[in-house]
């Protein structure tokens, strides 16, 4: 039997754009960019560094993130954009 193994591909596309957004936002170094960094305390972004990141990411990938969705951190936001653009 056959197994597709493409769906790998997509999630690790989909996590480099989004690490490539949030670098973009304040021209961090992508050795810096990692899925366990706080956006606040290890990047020292604030809260309008944060809107932006979830603005970009509507964009890209037409999706919602609600207000109440709790994003800290670099991984908390490939999760939520990989879990809603693939049932997009």
């Amino acid at each position: 039997m056959y197994v597709s193994t493409t769906t790998a591909a997509p999630a690790a596309s989909i996590e480099q754009q989004v690490f490539r957004i949030i670098s973009k936002r304040k021209a961090i170094r992508a050795s810096r960019v990692r899925k366990t960094a706080s956006l606040s305390r290890d990047l020292r972004f604030d809260t309008v560094d944060v809107v932006d990141i979830i603005l970009e990411l509507e964009r890209n990938f037409h999706i919602t993130i609600p207000d109440e969705v709790p994003l800290y951190t670099v991984g908390d936001f490939v999760r939520y954009v990989r879990d809603h653009a693939a049932a997009a």
